[in-house]
């Protein structure tokens, strides 16, 4: 318990088996979470480690393992050939929104700019939130330099 506010001290939050910690940035605590191996590996791919560990605030929408394998069969391994390197970055960076936007902030209707310049839009019923279609199913992963929310599916920009 904090004593100053009398309610409890949250240290973090399990994602995919790991502990997902404030005093971490948004990709050392990606690496931990055996839910996000294809995401980590594509952001990889895509040359956007040290962007991610950058002071930010990013508010990352972070597709699953299981969100990655609802695509086509083939588009994953597609994607991570560097010849589609420009494409990958271009649906890695429509997951990312500059701001630390909480579930709290997220109202239904809202458009949020992603770091690629397209346009997510968020649904709101209840406590589900839902972003271009993808539920979140675990919200407000606070990191170092933003927030992240874990989200059941892959949302793709107009391309």
């Amino acid at each position: 318990m904090d004593k100053t506010t009398g309610m409890e001290k949250k240290e973090g939050v399990l994602v995919g088996g790991a502990m997902m910690v404030p005093s971490k940035n948004i990709v050392t605590n990606a690496l931990g979470s055996s839910d996000h191996t294809t995401l980590v590996a594509a952001v990889k791919a895509a040359g956007l480690v040290e962007t991610l560990m950058g002071p930010g605030p990013f508010t990352v929408f972070a597709p699953t393992n299981a969100a990655f394998e609802k695509l086509p069969a083939g588009t994953v391994e597609s994607l991570l050939l560097p010849e589609n390197k420009a494409k990958l970055t271009s649906v890695l960076t429509y997951h990312v929104v500059p701001g630390r936007l909480q579930a709290k902030d997220l109202k239904n209707g809202q458009k949020l700019k992603t770091v690629n310049g397209a346009t997510l839009t968020v649904t709101r019923k209840g406590n589900m939130v839902m972003i271009d279609g993808a539920t979140v199913s675990i919200a407000d992963v606070i990191s170092s330099n933003g927030v992240t929310h874990v989200i059941d599916a892959v949302v793709l920009p107009t391309m």
